[in-house]
């Protein structure tokens, strides 16, 4: 697989992720702005609703007020990521291209929102959970997807060496 096939399906994963990302948080901020959580929509009760909300920090609302800090990690953990995918993945299977898709798009989404607001964007409100976004959604779903092919990888590494022991040799 050339280099630019290797690419590609990631590239496309993550620029709809990004664009959807992108173009929810701004209907949000149109729809339910300028002042966050004062205006809401309920998508299931009380329980699931629309809210806007600024988070400074990273997931869980985590190291508040470190915008350069979270900045230049988003940065290094792309950086990481790619260099991972080109390296260590094996790059002919879909499911990595998509799965480092959601990573990088989700990644990239709340960065941009870091560098041209200085805070991300949060708008899903499920019940007691902390407010997420659809960038988060798709880092959370890369990275459950990621462990769950390594799981898989593992396993099959597993019973092919359980084979392997079990012939009988010569």
């Amino acid at each position: 697989m050339n280099a630019h096939t290797r690419w590609l399906v990631p590239a496309v994963v993550a620029a709809v992720v990004i664009a959807l990302d992108q173009a929810t948080k701004w209907w949000v901020v149109r729809t339910l702005g300028p002042a966050t959580m004062t205006n809401f929509i309920p998508l299931v009760g009380d329980s699931v609703r629309i809210a806007y909300s600024h988070n400074t920090g990273v997931a869980f609302s985590l190291f508040q007020g470190h915008p350069e800090l979270l900045t230049v990690t988003a940065l290094v953990i792309i950086a990481g990521a790619i260099v991972f995918y080109h390296t260590q993945m094996p790059h002919h299977r879909l499911i990595t291209q998509v799965t480092m898709g959601l990573i990088m798009g989700g990644a990239f989404g709340n960065l941009i929102d870091r560098v041209r607001l200085g805070y991300v964007v949060d708008f899903i409100q499920v019940g007691w959970w902390p407010i997420f976004n659809l960038a988060d959604s798709a880092i959370t779903i890369g990275a459950a997807l990621l462990m769950l092919q390594f799981a898989r990888d593992e396993l099959a590494q597993r019973q092919a060496r359980g084979d392997q022991q079990a012939l009988p040799h010569q």
